[in-house]
Parts: structure tokens; sequence; C-alpha cells
């Protein structure tokens, strides 16, 4: 059984308690934001708590073993504190959560009951609803190197080698068209189709500059580059904004070799058998049933 510190266990044995829920959130860019199911903002630990917020949340599933415990929280997107730029921008991507029991007469007498991470988080036209992960998801994550027919480094770090500051690989554009989640852009013609597709695409100027988006799709059509991309973005984009556009890689062996000549960084296992081999049975007249090698 969880014991408590002595001010606060006394407290909650009362027959009469004045407690509430406190939840401090730390976003991926360091700063800290406090939200309460109070009706005034409460203040430790150096963080405000507000109240008026326009955030709440849910009940909290516990479980016993190394099951993932889960609530959810949700709030309005015109909040002071959560803006749809911020959410869009990945600040709230795997924030880290602290949830809080606390006695509003005195704030002193508090306890941590659960910590974790921002997990999925989904936006509406007017409000944004976020889950909150116990610590036990993180045991679902892979860690380390898997073997894997496709390669797991990432394009232009360390393990890749690949220099994405290169001609081939980058290029600067400007932005003559757009919908939602699409443009249209001169500056960047003389790519083959799917050259960028999955690169990542900066915003120079405009109403989103510096943020970062991955690209979904990049098709040219005569004189016209379209680019497809995997989310939205937080503000109108509109025709004159620039950007810079670096290459993609689909993460295979023909890739790797054909687009980037970079075979000899590669971090996959592009030979190892697949299920079609493990399902596969001999067949009579067969050449590869001689009993050579796969590959040679």
């Amino acid at each position: 059984m969880r014991q408590f510190a002595t001010g606060f266990a006394d407290h909650i044995a009362q027959d009469c308690t004045t407690l509430c829920w406190c939840w401090e959130v730390t976003r991926q860019d360091g700063g800290k934001l406090g939200f309460t199911d109070h009706d005034r903002a409460l203040v430790f630990s150096g963080v405000t708590f507000q109240a008026t917020s326009g955030v709440i949340g849910s009940e909290i599933e516990a479980s016993l073993g190394l099951s993932v415990d889960n609530m959810d929280f949700e709030g309005a997107l015109s909040s002071d504190a959560i803006t749809e730029a911020d959410i869009a921008a990945g600040l709230y991507d795997d924030a880290e959560i602290t949830l809080y029991r606390v006695n509003w007469q005195n704030p002193a007498e508090r306890e941590v009951i659960k910590r974790g991470n921002v997990g999925e988080t989904s936006r509406g036209e007017l409000a944004f609803q976020a889950e909150f992960r116990g610590l036990a998801h993180r045991l679902n994550q892979t860690v380390g190197r898997t073997f894997q027919y496709g390669c797991d480094a990432v394009l232009g770090g360390a393990r890749c080698g690949v220099n994405l500051e290169q001609a081939a690989f980058r290029a600067t554009g400007t932005v003559t068209g757009a919908s939602e989640a699409a443009i249209e852009a001169s500056g960047i013609n003389g790519f083959a189709d799917d050259h960028f597709s999955r690169g990542l695409l900066t915003w120079l100027t405009g109403a989103n500059a510096g943020t970062v988006v991955k690209v979904k799709t990049h098709r040219t059509n005569g004189a016209v580059t379209s680019l497809s991309l995997w989310r939205m973005a937080p503000n109108p984009i509109a025709a004159g904004d620039t950007f810079t556009v670096r290459a993609g890689c689909p993460h295979t062996f023909d890739a790797c070799r054909n687009k980037f000549s970079n075979s000899v960084n590669y971090r996959g296992f592009p030979h190892i058998p697949g299920n079609d081999f493990v399902l596969g049975y001999a067949r009579q007249g067969e050449q590869e049933n001689d009993g050579s090698a796969l590959v040679s």
C-alpha cells in the first residue's frame, strides 16, 4: 500500500477533504504549464496551475503490473495556455506530465500520483484532445537495433553519412499556390518525381517561418511541381512564401545505392529472408534448390 507524507495522509483521512487535481506539462522546448480542476489558480514548485485555462481531465485508468495507465485531457484551442500553432509545431509531442493530488487550502500538502507523457494528440476545429500515458508505455518502445530489411538510420544523420546540404538533395522553392496540406511551387524543378517524398520541408518566410513538416509526395506535371504534406500548416500558406526542402528516403537498399550512392552505410539487412522464403517449399526442377548460396 502506498504511503503518503504525514500532512497529506492526515488530510485525506478526514471526513471532509479539500482536494483537487493538478497536472504539470513540460513541453519539448522546456516550457512548463500548469492546470487544475479547482476553481482558482494554485501556485507551487514555481509553477502557476491555472483554473480558467479551458483544460479539463478525464478519469484515470490505472492497472496492476506493467499495463499502461491512461487518461485524457482536453481543452479549447482558443486557450491562452495552449495554442493550435504550438500543437502543430510538435511542442507537446511526448511532453512530460506530472499529475498531483493537492489540498487546495494548503498546496504544501500534495502528492505525485502519476508521471507519464503525452501520447496521441488530436485537433478539431475548436478543441484539442491529448492522451496521457503512464511510464510503462516506454516498455512498448523498441530499444536498440532490430534485424529488418529496411534501414533504421535517420537520413543525413551520423549513422547514415549522407550530406543533405548538397545541391542534389536540397532545393529552395517559392509557393505559387496552396491548399490545406499541399502546395505548388517554383524553384524546385529538375528533380524526378518522389525525390522529395518523405523528406523535410522547412518554411523560411511567411506565417509558418521556422516550422518543419514532412513531405508526403512530390510530383511534377509539366512546369508545375506539387508537394503534399503529412499535416496541415499551423498558419495559412500564402503565395510567395519560401521554403527549403530536402530529399527523402524510403530506407530501401536500392534507394541507398542508386539515389544516394551510400550502400556502404546501409543500416538494414537487405538479404535477410522474408516471409515468402520461410513459407516457401522446394519445387522439382528449380535451380535455386541445389544447395548454393542464395546471395552471391
